[in-house]
């Protein structure tokens, strides 16, 4: 690999960019009209501009993307997450074009891009999954399963994630009220309305196992993520690694996630997503990441990796270097997503420019954005402007470090959401690790708006 074309913007994209520089590669930033004079454009030894600042019109035209990675002479290409990262088309461009693909290949990507096709793939793997159905047709066909498994249910979306499509149903007059909604939501969001169902987890937490694959069968793991602080299914924090989980349940929900993967020869970074059942001690597949995702940093921290220098590697032809038993997991690792939005106007987004940007630094601390003082934010894209990273030698340490370094963060010119994270970290139920899934929603965001 001699010369890489990051298709993305903001943090991931300056990310990549420093990740080609470690490893002597040349980088091309793809970016839109309006981030054409971002940090990430700065740095990187080029860039081109795909179209304007629409996504549909620049970042999600995967063929736009492989004629600016032809024209510049790259020879791969790093989608990063969102956007395209998980769409085959661009995979099967990629590959018919000679370019290397940072990421699987068309035929795994289809294999688990699709959360119905995945299901099945886990089964047939001996991995655990929440009872649920194949794709339904009809509120009628859902309102039918539903009454085999019991209520409450959740529809999820076959196509997507980022909780398009979800809706927590827990009688027949709410599924078949939600059910419509749901697909119209996801047709919209993914252009593919299909909908199935499964039975939901009332007491839940998020686990995740980060994974890197050769392409020839080694798939190594790097422990597990908790990922249960969220709002509307979208997470907020994430921790590593899942200090909730007993020894044995840990061995398994690891070795559930590699021998998945490794049925198909997996090739680069994925993620297996799991519920975990507090009360029942169990854990069930949900879905999988063809991709590197936003919370990958907490893996590196207590792992001692860097990924996306790994990802860059194993596109490359270079065989993984590593071995399970050198991958050491020491202390643990909390990160937070800091938004441009604002939580007491029910989230609204924020764009407008940064006339102060004060990051916090100390012991534990790393910050991933590509935002300065004096940079705009963007109204046409994800509101995340940084993740805030902190570590120590154990959970209680990193909480700490986490309070002062929010403490410390200030962020002037537009609304964020830093005082509803400092609101998280000093909650008594987050310092003692009592929180589900629902938690954010159900306690924290209620005791947040009293002030």
């Amino acid at each position: 690999m001699k010369r890489l074309l990051i298709a993305n913007r903001g943090e991931i994209a300056l990310r990549i960019v420093r990740a080609a520089h470690a490893l002597g590669i040349e980088s091309v930033l793809a970016a839109s009209a309006a981030d054409k004079d971002s940090l990430a454009a700065r740095e990187a030894d080029r860039t081109v501009v795909l179209g304007p600042a629409k996504a549909s019109l620049s970042y999600l035209d995967p063929k736009l993307v492989v004629h600016a990675a032809k024209a510049t002479g790259c020879d791969a290409l790093h989608p990063g997450y969102g956007f395209l990262s998980e769409r085959t088309a661009l995979v099967t461009l990629c590959e018919d074009n000679g370019i290397a693909f940072v990421g699987p290949t068309a035929t795994s990507m289809d294999q688990v891009g699709g959360k119905i096709a995945a299901r099945e793939l886990a089964a047939g793997a001996g991995v655990p999954l929440v009872p649920g159905s194949g794709a339904l047709a009809s509120a009628d066909e859902a309102l039918a399963f539903a009454e085999t498994v019991g209520f409450p249910v959740v529809t999820k979306a076959s196509a997507g994630g980022g909780g398009r499509g979800m809706v927590v149903a827990h009688s027949a007059a709410e599924l078949r009220e939600g059910f419509e909604r749901a697909s119209h939501e996801a047709k919209e969001a993914f252009g593919d309305g299909t909908l199935f169902l499964e039975r939901f987890v009332q007491t839940a937490r998020h686990i995740e196992v980060q994974v890197m694959g050769d392409g020839n069968g080694k798939v190594l793991h790097f422990g597990e993520r908790d990922c249960s602080a969220q709002r509307r299914y979208q997470k907020m924090v994430e921790e590593a690694p899942g200090a909730i989980l007993p020894d044995a349940v840990r061995a398994r929900l690891h070795e559930s996630a590699v021998r998945l993967l490794s049925s198909i020869k997996y090739r680069n970074a994925g993620t297996v997503e799991f519920l975990y059942d507090v009360e029942r001690q169990a854990f069930y597949f949900i879905e999988v990441n063809a991709r590197i995702q936003v919370e990958h940093p907490v893996s590196e921290q207590i792992c001692g990796v860097d990924l996306i220098q790994m990802q860059l590697r194993v596109a490359g032809g270079e065989p993984l270097a590593l071995e399970q038993q050198d991958i050491q997991r020491r202390g643990h690792a909390i990160e937070v997503r800091v938004i441009a939005e604002d939580p007491e106007r029910n989230f609204a987004p924020s764009p407008g420019r940064i006339t102060r940007w004060v990051p916090p630094v100390g012991d534990g601390v790393r910050l991933d954005s590509a935002m300065f003082e004096g940079a705009m934010v963007p109204p046409f894209y994800d509101s995340m402007i940084a993740k805030l990273i902190v570590s120590g030698s154990d959970r209680a340490t990193t909480v700490t470090r986490l309070q002062r370094a929010l403490d410390a963060f200030v962020i002037d010119g537009i609304a964020t959401n830093l005082r509803l994270l400092r609101h998280i970290a000093a909650h008594p139920d987050f310092i003692e690790n009592r929180i589900s899934t629902r938690w954010l929603e159900q306690t924290l965001l209620p005791s947040f708006a009293r002030g």
